[in-house]
């Protein structure tokens, strides 16, 4: 009998992207795809995939709702979990930080609940987290490792670093089969085009003023999407029980270099940038040692920031009605 998998969060962006290049090929398993269909998850991105495939389901669902949560996992019997579901816009959890504690604290601890109450010793429950929780990093310092210390500095970060502790004090108190990822900013096909690169190429596209905090010298490593969930997969197939991993794309860039990138490639004017009010809070630099998935999981990115940006624009620019669409849900 195939193992059933719950994927949760997956309409929305790295989630889809995982049901497309992961769950769509591993036919070997059946997955319920479970999303909440907030702002920011879009069915019609993942409909095809869902109604093309019967080892694929798809139930609209809420986290927060303990009751439906429980009957869910009671009914459908699970062997796993894979727990993409959050709330994940940093500018969002600082104007309104509860939803952001609802689902990504109380909701992870539904999932935490039900899955031990199933008593399956074959059970592994995969914690998608982020490289925010580890807080910031000055120039020079080195790359975080799993073995930084939980510093997160807004809202989003700490809800996350919550989940993290939860996530680990279930392996800890009750023995429970779970593996944490954490990974580096994200990009690609399907993001939602309030984060940094969709949105500066959805208004380069109409000659909008492109917002960028501060100097726009802030420092990031950028994770091809494909690359991570790659990470996600292994994790699940060979991450050992409570341990955290850390992916990374090998790729820091400031801010403002980024976007000056994609100016060039669009062929747009740089005049089109616009500094505006730094976010309260802001961490200066992010970089991710993944060398414990290297050698311990056999994974490494594929996809340089050169080539995956490439991709992300010609996707960008081929799906312009899919991101007024999902504007408009």
């Amino acid at each position: 009998m195939s193992k059933k998998i719950l994927l949760t969060g997956c309409a929305g962006f790295i989630g889809s992207n995982f049901v497309k290049e992961i769950a769509v090929n591993e036919k070997g398993y059946n997955f319920v795809v479970l999303d909440a269909l907030t702002y920011a998850g879009h069915y019609p991105t993942i409909q095809k995939d869902i109604e093309g495939n019967d080892h694929l389901s798809f139930v609209e669902m809420d986290i927060r709702d303990k009751e439906s949560i429980e009957k869910l996992f009671q009914t459908e019997k699970f062997d796993g979990v894979i727990h993409f579901a959050a709330e994940s816009h940093v500018d969002n959890s600082i104007t309104n930080p509860n939803i952001f504690v609802e689902t990504n604290v109380l909701g992870t601890l539904n999932l935490l609940n039900s899955s031990l109450a199933l008593n399956n010793p074959d059970f592994k429950f995969v914690h998608v987290s982020t490289d925010e929780v580890y807080g910031t990093l000055s120039e020079t310092d080195p790359a975080f490792t799993e073995n930084n210390p939980i510093e997160p500095n807004s809202p989003y970060s700490a809800s996350k670093a919550s989940s993290d502790l939860l996530v680990r004090s279930y392996f800890e108190t009750y023995k429970f089969n779970a593996v944490i990822t954490r990974c580096s900013n994200n990009y690609g096909p399907y993001q939602f085009p309030e984060k940094l690169i969709p949105l500066m190429i959805s208004n380069a596209l109409e000659n909008k003023s492109l917002p960028v905090y501060g100097d726009g010298r802030n420092i990031r490593d950028w994770i091809y999407v494909a690359d991570h969930n790659r990470g996600v997969w292994d994790c699940f197939l060979k991450g050992k029980a409570g341990e955290a991993y850390n992916f990374g794309g090998d790729a820091e860039k400031r801010n403002i270099d980024v976007v000056k990138t994609l100016l060039s490639v669009l062929d747009k004017s740089e005049d089109l940038i616009t500094f505006v009010e730094d976010r309260k809070g802001h961490d200066w630099r992010y970089a991710m040692d993944f060398s414990k998935a290297v050698s311990d999981l056999g994974w490494k990115p594929q996809v340089t920031f050169e080539e995956g940006l490439k991709k992300t624009v010609d996707w960008y620019l081929e799906n312009r009605e899919w991101c007024k669409e999902v504007q408009k849900s």
